[in-house]
């Protein structure tokens, strides 16, 4: 299977079911034996309001940062324009302002930290830092492994990429504290992608599926999982040619966190 290609979701899940892949291939799907673990519960939320998103977004990051919601957006060579990141629109799904990044970069992950917002690339082991009001860039880091999902804690940040493993880099030196395998009843946990942070908890979108999990940071237990198939067969019928659900951000002046998919023509916010 190509890595990060868009696709039709249903052939796409039909060869993710048949291969039980996983796309870093550096992370187990948990194939591997059982813990003795119970399953993670179930997870409820409610739809507090769906907006708009544009449907050239083959969406890496989101995130919501003092009334602002940034968006990183990936460029599979299918579709033939580059990466970029920028302000989005509710009300419309469009960028209000966007800067593009080298064609050489593949966009990923991002969060707003300290007042500077990081964003990942894909496979070039490079991230860039920006100022997150004006978006003018700032400096570079790097890392040693790909780049897929980012968020942080009070401390650190913390990167996933793909495998099943979270990583805690510092955010001065960007040198890695601490790496938490992630898993449950089955096992380790791969396709580790997208990630918030929400009141101790890191969330992560498991690539292709229909799940956010909760993780425990400490022990990297996945300790509850949200179910969002609902939204994903709507879109199956809103939006054709669209790809897997990707993207969490969360407000915390509403409480509600904000969920949407590549190339999807809605950003749901929901509330749990």
């Amino acid at each position: 299977m190509k890595l990060k290609s868009p696709g039709l979701f249903l052939l796409t899940a039909c060869l993710f079911a048949a291969c039980n892949g996983n796309e870093g291939g550096n992370g187990d799907n948990g194939s591997g034996g059982t813990t003795g673990d119970p399953p993670p519960p179930i997870i409820n939320y409610s739809l507090v309001k769906s907006h708009p998103h544009d449907t050239a977004n083959f969406i890496q990051g989101l995130e919501f940062h003092d009334g602002v919601l940034y968006e990183s957006t990936g460029s599979p060579v299918e579709f033939g324009y580059p990466s970029w990141l920028g302000k989005l629109d509710l009300t419309t799904g469009k960028f209000q302002n966007k800067i593009v990044l080298d064609t050489q970069y593949f966009a990923e992950g991002l969060t707003v930290f300290n007042g500077k917002l990081y964003q990942l690339t894909w496979q070039n082991k490079k991230g860039f830092v920006y100022d997150p009001a004006t978006l003018k860039k700032l400096g570079e880091f790097s890392y040693n492994t790909e780049g897929w999902g980012l968020t942080h804690d009070s401390a650190s940040l913390i990167m996933s990429d793909g495998s099943s493993n979270l990583y805690f880099l510092d955010p001065v030196t960007y040198r890695n504290q601490r790496i938490v395998g992630v898993s449950d009843q089955n096992g380790p946990v791969g396709n580790l992608n997208e990630l918030e942070y929400i009141d101790g908890f890191v969330y992560a979108n498991q690539w292709q599926t229909n799940y956010i999990l909760k993780i425990d940071p400490n022990t990297g237990k996945v300790v509850g999982k949200l179910d969002l198939s609902t939204l994903v067969n709507e879109i199956n019928f809103r939006t054709p040619g669209h790809d897997y659900l990707n993207g969490i951000a969360y407000n915390p002046a509403s409480g509600t966190v904000f969920v949407t998919g590549k190339r999807w023509s809605q950003l749901y916010e929901i509330k749990f």
